[in-house]
């Protein structure tokens, strides 16, 4: 299948994990990823990954909680290749785990909203700047199922989640019109690397509420992902896919 041949991708956090898996099945598809991530070394030796294996790929070093940042990738983005066809917002962190909101720190907090909120505010701000210019764009924005049933002992991360829903959901309204479309991805445990930051009892409690008990794997959700940015999903927007083995039925 060549879904995504001539279609230019940006994907954050696309050096390991999620945007990794996603951009590995855009860029099999005819697409050419660009990969955001703040980590250089991880991001260099996954673009040469790629690149050996006949994917086109394009690293820029970006912390999604810096405008700056974003701002002057998206400038090199649309210069270079004159358009984006795609978003995927895939880069956030967990935060504490098993830690009650009187405990807490406010640092710790604000570090977990700057990457997994307002991250994601500026990445879709920034790039429904470019695509509104052609009338075409599928951005997708990765929440979580802690988003939508808050986790305990998680507070900054299903709070920030949440917004990324509620995100969602607004600017999907505002570019309903358009030929742009915006929807989220709301999975439970998913298998990757930001895993190994969880503590044991809180990845045990939030493994079994999985009706399926197991986690989900990076190659499901890119599976499900390359579906909602493909031209093919033109009549879904401001919607929040779930990925959960049977946690969220609704």
């Amino acid at each position: 299948m060549k879904r995504f041949e001539d279609q230019v991708a940006v994907i954050t956090g696309g050096a390991d994990g999620l945007g990794k898996a996603i951009a590995s099945r855009i860029a099999s598809e005819g697409g050419h990823v660009i990969l955001f991530d703040r980590n250089a070394a991880l991001l260099e030796n996954t673009v040469r990954e790629f690149e050996k294996t006949g994917l086109a790929a394009t690293g820029y070093v970006v912390d999604v909680s810096r405008e700056e940042d974003i701002k002057t990738a998206m400038q090199k983005v649309e210069a270079t290749h004159g358009k984006l066809d795609i978003m995927v917002n895939a880069a956030g962190i967990v935060g504490p785990t098993s830690t009650k909101i009187t405990d807490y720190a406010v640092e710790d907090y604000d570090q977990i909203y700057g990457i997994n909120l307002r991250g994601t505010f500026l990445m879709t701000k920034y790039a429904v700047q470019v695509m509104e210019k052609h009338n075409y764009g599928r951005i997708v924005l990765i929440a979580s199922i802690a988003g939508k049933e808050g986790n305990p002992g998680m507070v900054g991360y299903s709070s920030t989640k949440a917004g990324v829903i509620g995100l969602v959901k607004g600017v999907g309204k505002e570019y309903a019109q358009t030929g742009i479309t915006v929807n989220g991805l709301a999975p439970a445990v998913i298998r990757t690397a930001m895993n190994e930051n969880t503590d044991p009892a809180q990845l045990a409690y939030m493994t079994a509420k999985i009706p399926m008990n197991r986690l989900g794997t990076v190659e499901e959700v890119a599976s499900l992902t390359s579906w909602i940015v493909s031209k093919e999903a033109s009549f879904t927007t401001g919607f929040i896919f779930d990925l959960s083995g049977g946690r969220a039925t609704y």
